[in-house]
């Protein structure tokens, strides 16, 4: 059941094994949910063999280019890939997921940020190595209407991701603006390639060694009113405030996020978020299989790492990690003993 709340639309309250619990409104919930759900993918995902035809390094990140005609002729914006690392004979058996920075040829590109080992392997292939991979996967950034005026928002190296969504949008004729940021000069990325499609385009640096000093909520919140839709992918805290910028001007947003997939397929369940469905209700939804593009509004990013009672299915979850009953008289003998 609800009541009214005075702001930010009903006031949530959850029946648990220990009582009913109130919690606060669902953002956006309040005259109705801006962003509708990323449609699915139109090609099933193929898993083969990928050459590397190009490495070059990018700012703090390597750039590979890879052959893979199957992947790169059905890929949208948006989507991504998963690569088994190390080899052959490799002890890593997770792959790692990248987003897909660009398409063309037959050749699709990403950007590696070399961290641990398996990301670290990958920035050192190549030209002429093969390797494993599996996609496209995931769902790709819908499309707004025609004639409609987008603004993206890079943070770090998810400034890739928006590349070929920036190119795309521009060449069917939408005015596109551009905010991209990072700590420092050396972690911007994919400034030469958005600076080519959008206008306005702004740098940010938190330290001020390039373009604007601070994050890209200033200027986000200088440009969001001029826009019809927002577009962004980078850390979770970054899309959370480029999300709730959005949505306190009434414009629908769309974010790619950054979280962990093991698998990349929908089977291990470690990518999961709180998301709001199409039906009104919070359920965990896996990034990998039903994003990672998400309505920005609908991401519940302040539960992120949390069980929301609220959540479809909550209740028997927290039924399951609720330790076994003490016995009313521990010390009392059991049947058959004596006492």
């Amino acid at each position: 059941m609800s009541t009214p709340a005075a702001e930010g639309g009903p006031t949530r309250v959850v029946q648990l094994p220990s009582g009913e619990r109130v919690l606060p409104p669902v953002p956006g919930s309040g005259s109705g949910l801006l962003g509708q759900p990323a449609p699915p993918a139109e090609h099933p995902p193929v898993q083969g063999p990928a050459v590397v035809v190009g490495s070059r390094p990018v700012s703090a990140y390597t750039e590979l280019t890879l052959e893979a005609p199957d992947i790169a002729d059905v890929a949208r914006p948006g989507q991504f890939v998963a690569f088994a690392v190390g080899g052959p004979t490799s002890a890593m058996l997770l792959r790692r997921s990248i987003a897909i920075a660009g398409v063309g040829g037959g050749r699709f590109s990403v950007v590696v940020s070399a961290r641990a080992a398996g990301s670290t392997w990958l920035a050192g292939l190549r030209p002429g190595e093969e390797l494993d991979v599996v996609g496209p996967l995931g769902r790709p950034f819908p499309l707004p209407p025609e004639g409609t005026p987008v603004l993206l928002v890079g943070g770090g190296y998810g400034a890739a991701a928006l590349v070929g969504l920036g190119g795309l949008l521009r060449s069917r004729g939408h005015e596109v603006a551009a905010v991209v940021g990072a700590g420092d000069q050396a972690r911007l990325c994919s400034v030469e390639e958005l600076s080519a499609v959008a206008a306005p385009f702004v740098v940010t640096t938190d330290d001020g060694s390039a373009g604007r000093t601070g994050r890209v909520t200033g200027p986000v919140a200088e440009l969001v009113g001029g826009a019809g839709a927002v577009y962004a992918c980078g850390p979770m805290p970054m899309l959370a405030a480029v999300a709730k910028l959005a949505t306190e001007r009434r414009v629908p947003s769309w974010v790619a996020v950054e979280e962990s997939m093991a698998c990349g397929v929908g089977v291990c369940m470690t990518c999961v978020l709180p998301v709001v469905g199409a039906d009104g209700r919070s359920r965990f939804a896996r990034s990998c299989t039903d994003g990672p593009v998400f309505a920005g509004d609908r991401v519940r990013f302040a539960d992120v790492g949390t069980l929301p009672p609220d959540l479809v299915g909550a209740d028997a979850m927290q039924l399951v990690h609720t330790p076994a009953a003490s016995p009313a008289h521990p010390t009392a003998p059991r049947e058959g003993e004596t006492p």
